[in-house]
């Protein structure tokens, strides 16, 4: 179950690292400035360096088989999930507004008015979520003992 936990926190990781790039590639970073994204650029690095930090953490246990490494992974993910919901509450509005806003953002110089984030692909965006979730419940069922490991 342990080699499992990494592969989906592997995969998820790859799902944030492109959202990180089109955020910081498309203004998220400059739109701070503006109020222009939604999301803060604390919550954004915040969630990701915690979950870098834990992925490495739970490398380590893979390697290690130290209980407590695993605990540690644990405990790194529930900040960083919880980092996630609240990006996700602050993309959904984003999301929704697409339309009335791509019909206004389509002149020279708009690209500065549109929230970086609205250039993340829905179907990045949901399968981070779920394979989130997902490597969160086995690192938990791990740190348990479920299954071995």
């Amino acid at each position: 179950m342990d080699i499992a936990a990494l592969i989906t926190w592997v995969v998820t990781a790859l799902g944030g690292f492109y959202m990180l790039g089109t955020w910081i590639q498309r203004g998220g970073i400059r739109q701070q400035q503006t109020g222009t994204s939604r999301l803060p650029a604390s919550v954004v690095f915040g969630h990701f360096t915690l979950a870098a930090i834990g992925l490495v953490v739970w490398i380590i246990y893979v390697a290690a088989d130290k209980s407590a490494l695993a605990w540690t992974a644990f405990g790194l993910l529930l900040p960083v999930a919880l980092l996630g919901f609240v990006m996700l509450a602050h993309w959904i509005p984003v999301y929704r507004d697409r339309v009335s806003v791509r019909a206004a953002a389509t002149g020279p110089g708009a690209e500065g008015t549109v929230p970086a984030e609205r250039h993340f692909p829905v179907v990045v965006v949901v399968a981070h979520g779920l394979l989130a979730v997902a490597t969160l419940l086995l690192v938990l069922l791990t740190a348990l003992g479920v299954g071995g490991s």
